[in-house]
Formats: structure tokens, sequence, C-alpha cells
């Protein structure tokens, strides 16, 4: 495989919470302005950077005088909210001596999950790289709640991507990259150099989280190539801790496991479709109808829906599966929950007798539909 960040224009670098705080010690403030010169250099060989960093819920433990994560949502949301002014802090400070400005961005999920804020969130971002701006982002933890935190920033860096459809995506990480095995536990675990993103082989060798700070591990960052690759975007994973690792790879060294997107890249539409962490409802369809939307390139009927569960609105992101419960697809409803009901099972010609009017003759068109 080709060097991927070599020929990178606009990359995303994403930063683990171990190497910003020093494994939960603080802000590492030589790392952080190690980083910035690093991404300085990127940016005057003429790519486009976007953080996405860690950090603030670690450093506001460690302001705080917390030793262990905390579990309730309100104390986590209070260290978030004290760590993240050292932490923009730290990288203003840092980037500002190599003459660059920097803006700051908190995100949850529903700011991706809502089409009319995710184009807002687009156009900032495109704003601010036309701009020369660094943008750093962060999940918003501070208002953040189980049902839309995206869980770690890993799936974050791959979402932020997939939404500015970039190159490559880099997270760094206290690990020299992606092993065979865990190299803590087993000796004979060798590093994986290169494979292809959303090879189901690598899920297998990736283990949980690495650390009492990080919220990921290793299978998040595997889990991240994959949906990265859906906009087309390589990822590499390195240790953060590599001397110059950005620089190096920007010149075409081989550190650390690449992942190489191989897919189609899915137009941007069906990318914010694929990228739903949650959805509202869910479709179980027949056989037939898993054939009409995996092979036939088909629209999806209500003849072909078994069941429907959950509750949601027309235009909401339902998930479709198979008879076994296998998630082939998602797409956005024709109808709402309660009139979906009514129809299954039934063929196009008796909605409007069923429900006393026809939106659409489909259950989800294919232009509206992404498969999985």
């Amino acid at each position: 495989m080709k060097p991927v960040l070599q020929s990178a224009r606009r990359l995303v670098v994403k930063v683990g919470s171990a190497l910003v705080t020093n494994d939960g010690r603080g802000l590492d403030h030589a790392a952080l302005a190690n980083w910035s010169a690093q991404i300085a250099q990127l940016t005057h060989m003429g790519k486009e950077v976007v953080l996405v960093s860690s950090g603030a819920v670690a450093e506001g433990m460690q302001r705080l005088g917390w030793k262990a994560r905390p579990g309730a949502v309100h104390e986590l949301q209070a260290a978030a909210a004290v760590g993240q002014m050292g932490l923009v802090q730290a990288y203003e400070t840092s980037f500002r001596s190599h003459n660059l400005h920097t803006a700051q961005i908190l995100l949850t999920h529903d700011d991706l999950a809502d089409r009319t804020r995710y184009l807002n969130a687009l156009s900032t971002l495109r704003t601010l790289l036309a701009l020369k701006v660094i943008p750093i982002i962060n999940e918003n933890d501070t208002v953040a709640t189980d049902e839309i935190r995206f869980g770690d920033n890993d799936t974050l860096g791959a979402l932020v991507a997939n939404l500015i459809e970039a190159d490559a995506l880099v997270i760094l990480t206290d690990q020299a990259g992606l092993y065979t095995a865990d190299p803590r536990s087993n000796p004979d675990a060798t590093l994986v150099n290169e494979a292809h993103a959303g090879d189901p082989a690598l899920e297998k060798m990736a283990g949980g989280a690495g650390s009492t700070i990080s919220r990921g591990g290793m299978l998040t960052k595997i889990l991240a190539a994959k949906r990265a690759a859906r906009s087309g975007a390589h990822t590499i994973i390195a240790s953060g801790r590599e001397a110059d690792v950005l620089v190096r790879l920007a010149s075409g060294e081989a550190i650390g496991t690449q992942l190489e997107a191989t897919q189609t890249p899915l137009s941007s539409r069906k990318t914010w479709l694929a990228d739903h962490l949650q959805v509202r409802g869910k479709l179980t369809l027949d056989a037939g109808a898993v054939k009409a939307l995996t092979l036939d390139g088909k629209s999806l009927l209500p003849i072909g829906v078994i069941s429907v569960e959950g509750e949601f609105a027309r235009g909401e992101v339902v998930a479709c599966v198979s008879p076994e419960g296998v998630q082939i697809a998602r797409g956005l409803a024709n109808y709402a929950a309660s009139e979906a009901r009514k129809i299954v099972r039934l063929p196009t010609t008796q909605i409007e007798a069923t429900l006393g009017y026809i939106d659409e003759p489909e259950l989800i068109h294919r232009d509206n539909l992404v498969l999985l």
C-alpha cells in the first residue's frame, strides 16, 4: 500500500486521553506543544488539519483531585466543564506560538444526527479550514447523556472525517499500532503494518479499553477505521509518543498500522445516514425484501415488512433487519410508526384505502436508504 498521509490534503488527527494527560496526571503541556508544532508543519505543507482531542474529563479529574473516573453522569459533566477550560487554553497557547488560530467545537450525536445541524457544522468547519484556523473538536461531555453520547473520541474522529470528507484519519494512541494480540500480555504479538479497513479479522485481534482514563480501546479504533472508510478516508493508528510522528507520516514514512479504505465511497447523504449511532425504530423484513434491497437495488415496499418496532415520525432514521435480526440497512421512513404498522404486508395499491391517503408508494425510497 502507498503511504496515505503523504498525498492526503485534508485529515483528521485524534489524540487520546492517555497521551494528552500523561496517563491521567494532568495535561502534558510539552506533548501538546509538540503536536501543535507538527500540525503547524503540516499546514505549511498545504494540508488542512482538524484536531479531535480527548482530555477534558481527565484534566477535570486532576484539577478536582479525583483519582478514579466517576460513574455518575453529572460528575462526569462537571469534570468535563472544569477540564475543558484548561484543555482549550493549552492548545490555544501552543498554536499561537506558530501564528495559528484555533477554534473550539463541542459536538453531541444529536448535532450530527439532525440534518440541518449536520450541514451547519460542515459549513463552519469548511469556513475555518479556509481561514487556516485549526478546529479543535471534542465531545460535549458537559451536556451529553448516555442516549446521545458518541461513547469515545475514536468514533467522533471517524464521524468528523466523514463529515468533512477527509482523505485520512490519524489516531494517535499509547500503542505502536494494531497487534495480532495484546502485546502487554502476549509476547508473541506482532504489529500489523497494513490491512484493509473493515476486514472482519481485525476486530478479532482488537482488545478492550486500554487504560482507566480512556473510554476506548483498539476495538473502537478498528471500528472507527471501518466507519471512516465509508467516505473514502484511510486510517492510520500510531503511537503519539513516536518522535515527529505526524511529520514523518506526511513525508511518506511507514509508522504504525495503516488501514486502507477499499470500498467505493458513499455519497455524503448516505454517509450521514450510515453514521447514525441511534435509530428511532426497526423494520423486520422478509427474505424477499432483503433480496430486493441488497441484490436488486430496490426501494423498501410495505409488503416486504414483517413487523415495526419503536416510535418514529416521518423522515426519521430506522433500521432494516433480516428475519434473523441482522441489520442490513437503514433509511428515512416515509411514514410514521403508527402508519407503518397499518400498512405492513400490504401491496402499494392498498395504502390509500388503509390510511385514507398516500404520501409515497415506498416505506423507504432507495435514495434515502443505505446498505450496511
